[in-house]
């Protein structure tokens, strides 16, 4: 910075330090920053509280609404996926063979409870674990449209899929990166 910088921000902090709304927002800083540091310390050990005798129901009070008037729309968040950061070993006794046209109920009762599913619009996307979720990319994926079957991407071969994947059956990845990438050869028009 130049020097005539440093002097006019010097003077302007000499100008405003005794300002009451800058004292106030230092202070506001200073108690956030206070709090921050406090949720990073561990929390001292809660003695174990005995088990209530009677779980007490808890009465919703009732909503009051206008005639005619629509309930508001909550949009519930999809679950996070599990991040993973290796291939863990996947075995279940659920396998089987999914058909197009199946419904959401016919998968989960074929392969069992899914890790996860989405909703958009009218497709619905289950997720399965495969055991090579890392190296994939995914885990394995049922699509439903209008709560039938449509496609599957499949890499655990308990699941399978009888109908036209949109995904082929996983390639081997390439050996290592050539130095310099692939080169691209264009014949041109006039060479037979």
């Amino acid at each position: 910075m130049r020097r005539s910088t440093l002097w006019m921000c010097a003077l302007l902090t000499i100008a405003t330090l005794g300002c009451k709304q800058v004292n106030e927002q230092w202070e506001k800083v200073k108690a956030k920053i206070e709090a921050a540091r406090q949720r990073t310390k561990p929390a001292p050990p809660t003695p174990p509280q005995p088990a209530p005798a009677e779980p007490q129901a808890v009465a919703k009070p009732p909503e009051i609404t206008k005639p005619g008037a629509r309930a508001p729309r909550t949009h519930a968040q999809a679950p996070e996926l599990p991040r993973v950061s290796r291939d863990v070993p996947y075995n279940s006794p659920d396998t089987g063979t999914i058909d197009p046209g199946m419904h959401e109920k016919d998968v989960y009762s074929l392969w069992g409870p899914p890790m996860a599913v989405r909703r958009q619009g009218d497709m619905t996307f289950i997720y399965y674990q495969n055991g090579c979720e890392y190296t994939c990319g995914t885990a394995d994926v049922v699509f439903l449209q209008s709560g039938q079957v449509v496609d599957a991407v499949l890499r655990w071969p308990g699941h399978r899929y009888s109908g036209q994947s949109s995904s082929p059956v996983a390639t081997p990845p390439h050996g290592p990166a050539r130095p310099g990438g692939d080169t691209l050869t264009v014949k041109s028009p006039s060479t037979p």
